[in-house]
């Protein structure tokens, strides 16, 4: 029986520089950061919240993969805490360009709830809903 998702891979041109943006916009922690950078993993593995992200090198991903790993591919849906002004106000203070929203969207649970898009340095889709007014 399955339970959720245990973690995402995400295939990037520049895994370092993605570590940086994820750490920066969403709060992301690289854990086994050491074995990262001592290039003793071959992906960096990201906590974000409750979900964890694994970083792929495009030109090098990590066996197995998908039959065609590509950066900017992803379109991935965060929780939110909070107002989604809060959110928009977040992106704004890291200089990140909502590309739509606040729009009404369902969310998992069948609530409705509000989001806005951006996009991450591969080009993947970001979203952030929050089921707060």
């Amino acid at each position: 029986m399955i339970s959720g998702f245990d973690h995402l891979a995400i295939t990037c041109n520049d895994v370092d520089a993605s570590i940086a943006f994820y750490a920066s916009v969403l709060g992301a922690e690289l854990l086994l950061a050491d074995l990262w950078h001592d290039r003793k993993m071959p992906v960096a593995i990201m906590q974000v919240g409750a979900n964890r992200l694994s970083l792929h090198q495009a030109a090098a991903p990590a066996k197995p993969h998908a039959r065609t790993p590509t950066p900017g591919s992803v379109d991935l849906c965060f929780r939110w805490v909070g107002p989604i002004k809060t959110a928009v106000d977040h992106l704004a203070l890291h200089d990140v360009a909502v590309i739509e929203g606040p729009v009404p969207r369902p969310a998992s649970n069948g609530e409705r709830g509000t989001s806005v898009y951006f996009r991450d340095l591969d080009g993947n889709l970001l979203e952030l809903l929050t089921l707060d007014a």
